[in-house]
């Protein structure tokens, strides 16, 4: 199959704004935007995308200017997004907009944030970011006069729902009307993928910025990372150690990235699906890396979890922050007169539980160290 040929058949299997199902609540189209547009826009506004900047990728936004948080990892899978939805011809816009608004429900302190969270609610169900970025867009963001949350279309919150390959944590009455039986849109399987592609790329490039991690370490133990640093040597002799990393993390994330693209394309024209409901309705997801790429990702993955998320220096913050997160629901719980009236006014319709999870969840890392301070002691 020529490329133009490749391209063509690719193209029947993107969504158009045109074919959406809609939002919860009706509105007139916009004269000049599309109703994903729209959706992405409504994002980049909303209070919960401004506040993850102040949460934590990894290191504490407070320990350094250059890590990464919530949100520049959010736009660095937004745009990566893009890019493999342009060079499979699918639509942009809707994977863009998926993407911006799929760590929405991320609370304080990254995964051990969450990770505790869930612990404090589990007598009411648990907590799970994916759960809750979908409850923030439904139901939380409060912009409108006509309506709760942001009235995202279908295939933004279906995509929030079936990004990740596991959602399982869903209640069944959260997934109805998401049709779970079926495979997501393109757009939303890209997703999971490229949220993988930057946490790893982007996770190895902090903890050397952090120095909890060394260039040579990292070409000694990772083989796709070892042959990519051994190719920047022979080729920049003259570059210092950062430059080599720089280049050497620049060509790692095309490699993935490329991968990507390459091994997407050749499983959507090996499986012959010509529209959106067969991509529905097949067997399995289509995008996806090569068997290659994909245990060289594991076994990055696997890198990072015993050297850097498990190392004295990051465990030590995790430890604080999930005494913090502990102590903050322990409290609102045990006392919901230490909330703030607007959401002490829910809990009569919603429960306490909810409330409270609703309330941490939405924190930013240094709301959450001042909400801890001003706890009774």
């Amino acid at each position: 199959m020529s490329p133009r040929a490749g391209r063509t058949h690719l193209a029947l299997c993107r969504a158009h704004a045109k074919d959406s199902e809609g939002r919860r609540y009706s509105e007139p189209e916009h004269p000049y935007r599309s109703c994903f547009e729209r959706d992405r826009d409504r994002i980049i506004h909303s209070r919960a995308f401004r506040r993850l900047e102040y949460k934590t990728q990894v290191f504490p936004n407070y320990e350094g200017d250059h890590f990464r948080t919530r949100l520049t990892h959010t736009i660095e899978v937004a745009q990566i997004a893009r890019t493999v939805a342009s060079a499979l011809s699918l639509n942009q816009t809707l994977a863009e907009a998926i993407a911006l608004a799929h760590d929405l429900g991320h609370p304080p302190f990254g995964h051990a944030g969450e990770h505790e969270l869930d612990n404090a609610l589990h007598d009411a169900g648990g907590f799970e970011h994916n759960r809750h970025t979908l409850r923030v867009v439904e139901e939380l963001e409060e912009r409108y006069a006509k309506f709760p949350g942001l009235n995202l279309t279908y295939e933004v919150r279906e995509g929030i729902v079936k990004h990740s390959t596991h959602y399982d944590r869903f209640r069944q009455d959260e997934l109805e009307g998401y049709r779970p039986a079926l495979q997501p849109l393109l757009e939303a399987q890209i997703i999971d993928w490229v949220d993988g592609i930057a946490y790893n790329v982007h996770d190895i490039d902090d903890g050397v910025e952090a120095k909890i991690l060394e260039p040579a370490e990292l070409a000694a133990d990772l083989p796709i990372f070892g042959e990519i640093y051994a190719s920047q040597v022979a080729n920049h002799r003259n570059a210092d150690v950062r430059q080599l990393f720089n280049e050497s993390i620049r060509a790692l994330l095309d490699i993935l990235v490329s991968d990507l693209i390459d091994a997407s394309r050749e499983r959507i024209e090996v499986a012959n699906v010509t529209n959106v409901e067969e991509v529905r309705s097949h067997s399995e997801r289509l995008i996806g890396h090569s068997p290659q790429v994909l245990e060289q990702l594991r076994s990055t993955a696997q890198f990072l979890k015993d050297r850097l998320y498990r190392c004295t220096e990051v465990e030590k913050e995790m430890q604080k922050a999930r005494r913090i997160i502990a102590k903050l629901v322990t409290s609102y719980r045990r006392d919901p007169t230490l909330l703030p009236e607007r959401h002490q006014a829910r809990i009569a319709a919603e429960g306490e539980a909810i409330v409270v999870g609703d309330y941490v969840a939405g924190m930013t890392d240094r709301f959450a160290l001042e909400a801890h301070r001003r706890l009774p002691r």
